[in-house]
């Protein structure tokens, strides 16, 4: 198997790639992160194998605020026109959906603890994701979600949000919610998030989504999976 060079974007110090750099470095491939809070400089196309695309509590409107963010749409852009492997995570999913030329916006409700997906069936068999099971329990943390991209197969909903995975040109994943965190990752992403978001019936207290950490070892087994099936490409 060919040594990739796996470049993974992370845009706060509490969402990084968790199981995704143990699986990169357990196979020998090379992982470097990026982080744009510190003002990391973009590498050169030529230089990467694989974008990994973290999440993050910015939207990708927020321009202003967050000034790489127009440069990591065009960087996106760029490594899915190279035929570069990408996948994109929450923000990251978000992120490419923008760079595709989709709309991506704020639903009316948040969506954060351990909410049922569903799989397209016929989407998964079709492009080798048959592993996936018909329904699985990933953990969310996000309000914003897109539209789905001409050519792109769609993959996957919930209850709240009709879109939440698709697959463009075999080699570009984006996925709303989060198979690659483990306890340490969640724990993290709960301390940093600032006050304790209001339970309602689409939000869980943190005491919820701790207490219901048995999908961890699930989700990221179904990570790891995927993680093989792109590297086979």
């Amino acid at each position: 198997m060919k040594k990739l060079k796996i470049f993974c974007i992370q845009h706060v110090p509490f969402e990084g790639p968790a199981i995704i750099r143990d699986w990169a470095l357990r196979k020998g491939h090379e992982f470097t992160t990026l982080n744009l809070y510190s003002n990391d400089e973009f590498p050169d196309i030529g230089n990467l194998d694989w974008l990994v695309i973290m999440g993050g509590p910015m939207s990708v409107h927020e321009h202003e605020p967050y000034p790489w963010i127009k440069k990591e749409i065009e960087f996106i852009r760029r490594a899915i026109e190279n035929s570069k492997v990408v996948l994109g995570i929450c923000l990251g999913a978000q992120l490419i959906a923008k760079a595709l030329g989709v709309q991506v916006s704020r639903g009316e409700h948040p969506e954060i603890g351990w909410f049922p997906v569903r799989i397209n069936r016929h989407a998964a068999q079709k492009t080798g994701f048959g592993f996936l099971p018909e329904e699985i329990t990933p953990f969310h943390w996000h309000q914003e979600t897109f539209d789905i991209p001409p050519g792109a197969m769609h993959l996957a909903s919930s209850a709240l949000f009709p879109n939440q995975a698709f697959l463009y040109r075999d080699r570009v994943l984006a996925l709303q919610f989060h198979f690659e965190m483990d306890l340490n990752a969640i724990q993290e992403i709960i301390l940093h998030s600032g006050a304790e978001p209001s339970p309602e019936e689409y939000v869980q207290r943190a005491g919820v989504i701790l207490e219901n950490k048995q999908h961890i070892s699930n989700n990221n087994e179904l990570m790891r999976r995927i993680l093989d099936k792109l590297e086979a490409i």
